[in-house]
């Protein structure tokens, strides 16, 4: 461009080559030649633009974000905005720029303007939706899961109910159903709507077994669905089913340690026990005010990335607090054990995520802190039964649901019998 604000021709010639050239173009040489052209033919080249822009944001070969990945997000933005609205490309091309963009933002800790970029995502994908007909509204997930983050638990039900109302017709063919009744049924949860999230719990209970018993999906999985709809029973109060659903449970690992899945799955039953470990583990968790909280049955790859980092880098802090209250417990266990069990329960299942969502060899970074776990357990209920006992039984089903994503099933049933003992719920 020259100093009178008009596109130069050989500025424009250069661009139309690169493009051209047969040889190898880089992320950058696109950028730049898309910024030249999108001058002189808007309509063709800002599209083009908002997408090289993004795919300039973060480095495929290397693995890495650009430095300037926020204002090369922000720009792509900026692009798609200016595209024609009579442009029928436009909302597809400002949605996937307003995703990678708040994305950055939220990695820079610009939560509030991450979570209105959600909103826009959301507007565009109810006009989508109104024009194509389609129930299923993009953007409400990614909308939902903001809400949940900033504690925006009736809304972030809202959006989650509207969603499953959508996709619930279709089943769980997809394979993704299950997961958005995982977020239904925590958002339900958070907002303190416990009927309405028992009911989602039953449903998910349904179509696992239903899934299991056709061999469309694991019996792993419909055992931590039955174990954590046994779990919200309880806390609910509703202790006759919470025993009926373990009894259930009981059958099917039976029937898992021998002669175990009747089908070979890949490895998406951990992700599901991370999920709901994550789920059941919040009881133990007590976030300060104002610190932005992961959505509690969503999968880590919907959580922002802000709260994915600050959940956990808590990690180191949390073993260094756990290691000092173990002294603490062992000289004054009437003041610290009961804590002390709390705080490693939450070491645990936070590593067990973070190992999970990492590695298929995360049995082993994790076990020695689930049997950890146990053992503390142990010695709360030798020192206070009336509590530790209950405790411990929840730990050991914890230890149990570990076992089974590590194809442990002997152990895992091993562990379930002695909680269901705990419990005075052996037959």
């Amino acid at each position: 461009m020259n100093h009178s604000g008009k596109v130069d021709q050989d500025d424009i010639a250069r661009a139309r080559n690169v493009l051209l050239a047969s040889g190898h173009r880089t992320p950058r040489e696109e950028v730049d030649a898309y910024r030249v052209l999108s001058q002189v033919s808007p309509a063709a080249y800002l599209p083009l633009l908002a997408r090289a822009l993004q795919r300039l944001s973060y480095d495929t070969s290397v693995g890495r974000w650009h430095p300037s990945s926020l204002a090369l997000c922000e720009e792509a933005v900026a692009a798609a905005r200016s595209i024609d609205p009579a442009d029928t490309a436009r909302a597809n091309v400002l949605y996937q720029a307003l995703d990678s963009c708040q994305r950055q933002l939220y990695m820079a800790g610009r939560r509030a303007e991450g979570l209105a970029m959600r909103a826009e995502m959301l507007a565009i994908g109810r006009a989508q939706a109104e024009l194509s007909g389609d129930p299923v509204v993009k953007g409400l997930h990614e909308w939902a899961a903001g809400l949940s983050e900033e504690g925006r638990y009736a809304e972030a039900a809202d959006a989650m109910t509207e969603l499953v109302a959508a996709i619930l017709p279709d089943g769980p063919a997809s394979g993704a159903l299950a997961w958005s009744l995982l977020e239904w049924i925590a958002a339900l949860h958070d907002a303190d709507r416990p009927s309405e999230a028992l009911a989602a719990f039953e449903t998910l209970v349904s179509m696992e077994a239903a899934e299991a018993a056709n061999d469309r999906s694991s019996m792993a999985c419909h055992l931590y669905s039955l174990i954590g709809y046994a779990q919200m029973l309880d806390t609910h109060g509703r202790g006759e089913q919470a025993a009926l659903a373990r009894q259930e449970a009981l059958a099917l690992l039976t029937e898992l340690a021998d002669p175990g899945e009747r089908k070979s799955w890949g490895g998406y039953q951990a992700s599901f026990w991370a999920v709901l470990l994550t789920f059941s583990g919040a009881e133990s968790e007590r976030p300060a005010p104002d610190v932005p909280r992961p959505p509690s049955g969503a999968a880590p790859i919907r959580w922002s990335p802000d709260a994915t980092r600050r959940y956990f880098d808590s990690l180191q802090a949390l073993r260094e607090e756990v290691d000092t209250l173990a002294a603490r417990a062992t000289e004054d266990p009437d003041q610290h054990l009961a804590e002390l069990v709390r705080l490693h329960r939450v070491l645990t299942v936070r590593s067990a995520v973070y190992w999970e969502n990492r590695t298929h060899l995360f049995a082993e970074r994790v076990r020695s802190l689930f049997d950890d776990g146990v053992s503390l357990a142990g010695r709360l209920s030798q020192h206070d039964p009336a509590d530790g006992t209950r405790t411990l039984a929840r730990i050991l089903i914890d230890r149990s649901t570990f076992h089974t994503a590590a194809h442990e099933f002997g152990p895992a049933l091993d562990d379930f019998r002695q909680a269901l003992n705990c419990l005075g719920e052996v037959n």
